[in-house]
């Protein structure tokens, strides 16, 4: 969907801008767009950096996959078409949090490439962070909080990215993070330090 269904509309502009924002905050507004296989340690790694973002002052939140489809996406799927919908929706809102001052989450595991950069092009460039959870199916299986991988692997599980539905991953994206390699405070280290490289937030 490139354009709305209804025409009678009118886009008004904001009298408080980013930039107005960012001078009052001293940090910026930016989406840092996590992906990975389930159980990579997406929504887990976008909690710790959000509690030390937290720390430093900053306003952030985190948009997590499955606490979205509780509320406003409660009517799709795992179906391609479906997922592509739930990335849509997640990329307009996260964009909507960033030009608000807020530094953006999003716990997704957007599989497809394509979905990915229609979220990053909705952002001004330097807003936008994708970054990729690498972790392998071994050890996403190992971990399985929630019991997910064990039920996909039994068919009970339809659309199960890594089993029946594929994963696409990130070709260039800002920031690697090993999460079976490396803890997560290191991880979480890794993203800090490259927020203040990126000039998003000062450094200490």
């Amino acid at each position: 969907m490139t354009e709305p269904k209804s025409k009678n509309i009118t886009w008004h502009k904001p009298l408080i801008t980013c930039a107005d924002r960012e001078e009052r905050n001293r940090y910026k507004g930016v989406v840092l767009w996590l992906t990975g296989l389930p159980s990579s340690g997406k929504s887990t790694l976008g909690h710790e950096v959000e509690r030390l973002l937290f720390e430093r002052g900053c306003n952030s939140y985190v948009l997590d996959g499955d606490n979205i489809r509780h509320g406003l996406n409660k009517n799709v799927g795992f179906s391609p078409e479906d997922r592509k919908e739930n990335i849509r929706r997640i990329g307009e809102v996260a964009k909507l949090f960033a030009e608000a001052g807020v530094i953006v989450f999003t716990a997704f595991i957007s599989p497809y490439r394509e979905d990915r950069d229609q979220a990053r092009a909705l952002n001004e460039p330097g807003r936008f962070f994708e970054i990729y959870c690498e972790c392998s199916v071994g050890e996403c299986e190992n971990r399985d909080p929630k019991g997910l991988w064990q039920r996909a692997r039994k068919g009970e599980i339809e659309d199960f990215t890594g089993v029946s539905a594929p994963y696409e991953e990130p070709l260039t994206p800002e920031i690697i993070v090993q999460t079976d390699k490396y803890g997560l405070e290191e991880c979480a280290e890794q993203i800090m330090r490259h927020l203040e490289e990126q000039g998003v937030i000062p450094p200490l």
